[in-house]
């Protein structure tokens, strides 16, 4: 099922300031407003699809969600409830002459209000225009909900738990430990099962997302469950061979051979010192990038040196 798109029903831009969305609400809830449009169902499903747009875009989150997903990923992660939980449209238009239950009465008739003036089925008040609204049953499964996790390059290499605070929708901290296996990288998404929105209806919560996002090593970098770490050499070792020593993600010594003739850019291995295959056992390998170190500055001795190579034909 395709969704419309939430500024195209207001009449904006992606980049929309917050004046110009509530300014562009504010005109064309006033243009479809029922009391103005007596008996118009046109009108009435258009004025119920202005304030869905406008509950989600002048709500700072709920925006970022909605950008970050587009229409219809963020209707599959986020229920009615979700779109409505904190809007207030007789807040907004109290100053047109209308209060909520003057708008939601003309809907759908007497006694119905939309904010809590009537019981569902279930028991209990329903939530803002969530059953009449827009037809749907009062219970149902709590929605997903998504949030961005920053963890350091050796939690993901190695794994480990990490203690995250969550701000729920009622305004609580809760905080949960987080498993973080060996070998996630960014992209990756962690779960935890019954930490989202809350059900309605008696039904159980949704469950949390983690967007993984794996934080820089200012020394190692990854490639796939490949760690690279760069090492520079004198041009004389490069030519000559040498052996240079590697300190790897666990704080060990390795020392690396460095054939003679090895060109810049080379990598060596040493096998089994990379990151945990994430699916299956085993690691990765580290390479060892080389480097040549040309002087910036010589002495005559030196010079004269490398004149005598050059007539060799070095």
């Amino acid at each position: 099922m395709a969704y419309k798109d939430y500024y195209e029903i207001l009449g904006l831009k992606k980049d929309a300031a917050e004046g110009q969305i509530k300014k562009a609400y504010r005109k064309l809830a006033m243009k479809y407003h029922p009391d103005r449009n007596p008996g118009n169902k046109s009108a009435e499903e258009k004025f119920k699809e202005i304030n869905e747009a406008y509950a989600v875009l002048s709500d700072k989150d709920k925006r970022k969600q909605y950008d970050m997903f587009g229409s219809d990923k963020f209707h599959q992660r986020f229920s009615q409830e979700d779109i409505f939980r904190g809007f207030d449209v007789g807040d907004i238009l109290k100053d047109f002459g209308f209060s909520s239950s003057d708008i939601f009465s003309q809907i759908f008739g007497r006694g119905r209000t939309g904010y809590g003036g009537f019981e569902n089925k279930y028991g209990g008040e329903a939530p803002f225009g969530y059953e009449d609204m827009f037809g749907r049953a009062a219970q149902q499964k709590g929605a997903d909900v998504t949030s961005d996790l920053h963890i350091t390059f050796n939690e993901a290499a190695f794994g480990g738990e990490k203690r995250v605070s969550l701000k729920r929708p009622d305004g609580k901290i809760e905080e949960v430990m987080v498993k973080i296996p060996a070998g996630i990288d960014t992209g990756k998404k962690l779960r935890l099962s019954g930490k989202g929105a809350a059900g309605i209806g008696g039904q159980p919560p949704g469950d949390l997302y983690f967007n993984v996002i794996v934080q820089e090593h200012p020394v190692f970098k990854r490639d796939g469950d490949n760690v690279i770490i760069e090492k520079e050499i004198k041009f004389t070792e490069a030519v000559l061979g040498t052996s240079v020593e590697v300190t790897t993600l666990e704080g060990e010594i390795r020392r690396a051979k460095v054939a003679a003739g090895t060109k810049g850019g080379t990598k060596i291995r040493i096998k089994g010192y990379g990151i945990t295959h994430l699916k299956g056992g085993g690691r990765g390998d580290l390479y060892v990038k080389i480097k040549i170190k040309v002087p910036e500055h010589i002495t005559d001795k030196q010079r004269k040196l490398l004149e005598e190579l050059s007539k060799e034909g070095m």
